[in-house]
């Protein structure tokens, strides 16, 4: 949990995904999360949280389906959105915090 608030804390934008193994919207996020992270460089960074291996954290941030994805910039949650999303609505939403 520590290290999660450090990553976030960022003034860095930070995307997160929380997902699953066993979830197959999820899987289909992948390869958009790859292109997402290639285009925007080291203006931003992308990190995939397994809800499964951090109950807790999940809890926190009241997950309750996946993908549930957030940017958050210097500790604070800026967006957050559930289900499928494109490259350029990921980059469009992390642009306006670079």
């Amino acid at each position: 949990m520590e290290k999660f608030k450090d990553l976030i804390s960022s003034e860095k934008p930070v995307l997160v995904d929380f997902f699953a193994t066993w979830c197959g919207p999820c899987q289909m996020m992948h390869p958009v999360l790859e292109e997402v992270a290639k285009n925007i460089g080291d203006k931003a960074r992308v990190v995939k949280i397994d809800i499964d291996k951090n109950r807790e954290l999940s809890s926190v941030y009241n997950v309750r389906s996946v993908p549930t994805l957030m940017i958050f910039q210097n500790g604070e949650l800026k967006w957050r959105v559930s289900g499928v999303q494109s490259a350029k609505v990921l980059e469009d939403e992390l642009h306006k915090y670079c």
